[in-house]
């Protein structure tokens, strides 16, 4: 994590691990205003070591046009991405057959797990070695009590993981229904009763961002009672 001073005063942040997401950076801010370049400065002096850049849409861009010239050219950008959030009750019954997974519910849900992302990002999490890796950290978010799913005969055909929590929201990934239940339901009531455990018992806020194109979703996302706080975008290598 860096840190951005003025007056000895922290006024941004950049996580910079897996994903590179700077925090509080904005470029019209006259304290913050200098953060993307000294990130970006002390990014180029070392190797790329991220999968992606993401956050709020203006500072990525910023961020971006300094580090693509050394950086580039990226896999994919993804410029529209609407964040969403909600503060409330769901706006729909929650699915009773979704369930925080345990230990037992890994074998099943890893495949679902790796289906969800290669569809998402494109390749698989599995290429170069590194399904260990995803394993491991599909076991740690189930470990957290993050992981939840919806089971038919064995089968996950619902499923999302909190990614990420403070004591006052949390983010929501992974949100995957089987190709061949799409169109039922699935997603919205599930979604809503992924929002009432994670209001519960992680945070109060729950959010998540979605490709603006991808309907089905975002309809899904409406209809459990998402509402749009912001724009993000990701920069894919």
């Amino acid at each position: 994590m860096w840190g951005y001073e003025q007056g000895g005063r922290l006024v941004a942040a950049c996580h910079s691990a897996a994903n590179m997401v700077p925090v509080q950076a904005l470029p019209d801010d006259p304290d913050a205003g200098g953060a993307l370049a000294a990130f970006a400065g002390r990014a180029l002096a070392q190797r790329r070591r991220c999968a992606t850049i993401v956050g709020p849409t203006d500072a990525v861009r910023i961020l971006w046009r300094l580090l693509e010239p050394q950086w580039g050219p990226a896999r994919e950008v993804r410029w529209d991405q609407p964040h969403l959030e909600i503060r409330g009750a769901p706006a729909v019954e929650p699915d009773p057959e979704v369930r925080r997974c345990g230990q037992a519910d890994i074998d099943a849900l890893y495949p679902a797990c790796v289906a969800m992302y290669t569809e998402e990002v494109g390749v698989s999490p599995e290429i170069g070695g590194g399904g260990d890796l995803y394993r491991a950290r599909v076991a740690q978010l189930v470990a957290k009590g993050w992981s939840f799913a919806r089971f038919e005969q064995g089968r996950v055909v619902f499923k999302a993981e909190v990614a990420a929590a403070t004591p006052y929201a949390c983010q929501v990934q992974g949100v995957y229904v089987d190709p061949a239940r799409r169109g039922e339901g699935l997603a919205a009531r599930g979604m809503a009763a992924v929002v009432a455990a994670a209001q519960r018992d992680i945070a109060p806020v729950v959010s998540l961002y979605v490709n603006a194109h991808n309907v089905a979703a975002r309809r899904a996302y409406a209809t459990a009672g998402f509402e749009q706080s912001a724009l993000f975008s990701t920069v894919m290598f």
